[in-house]
């Protein structure tokens, strides 16, 4: 009976674990006007990225903000501007944490952030294609992958595909606003 038990003890996290999901590692929904997208956050590969991330989502900053940087066959980038080009105030920076191990691939959710490895705030991108150059390699800081798509990709591959101009003093930005109606946990 006590062996019964140990091997029950053993098997039950694994059971915890629902489709392969970790149990710390939550799912997020993007609301846009384009449609849905689904995330799974890895928590247990960027603690301190999801952390960040999931702040945000939870206080409501991405309702209403757009996708601001399009660029199709590399990535859409989000999260930071309302749809008349102001940018949000945000918290302080975050570490960087692209030594994760995780790559840049189709349909992975990174931090965007400036040439200086640890100014991550709110602004996100979902590669819409594999893009390894942003990974971390020795001598080269990345941009931290903390998530990816699990439904939706087909509208993260429209909205790649929506016309652009300049505005804000910036390129590659949709000439019909893309909103982020809202991001909320699952």
């Amino acid at each position: 009976m006590r062996i019964l038990l140990l091997c029950l003890s053993l098997l039950l996290p694994a059971f915890a674990i629902a489709d392969g999901q970790a149990a710390d590692n939550p799912r997020v929904l993007i609301k846009t006007s384009e449609g849905d997208i689904t995330l799974q956050l890895f928590a247990d590969k960027a603690p301190v990225t999801v952390a960040n991330f999931l702040s945000y989502v939870d206080s409501g900053f991405y309702k209403g903000t757009i996708f601001h940087r399009v660029i199709p066959n590399f990535m859409i980038q989000g999260g930071g501007f309302t749809a008349d080009m102001v940018e949000k105030k945000t918290a302080d920076p975050i570490v960087n944490e692209s030594k994760n191990r995780l790559h840049n691939t189709r349909g992975t959710i990174a931090m965007a952030r400036t040439s200086d490895p640890d100014s991550a705030t709110a602004q996100f991108f979902i590669n819409q294609r594999s893009n390894l150059r942003l990974d971390w390699a020795p001598g080269q800081d990345g941009y931290t992958v903390f998530g990816e798509v699990l439904q939706g990709m087909d509208i993260v591959d429209f909205i790649a595909t929506a016309p652009t101009g300049n505005a804000g003093g910036m390129q590659n930005v949709p000439v019909q606003a893309i909103l982020i109606e809202d991001i909320v946990r699952q």
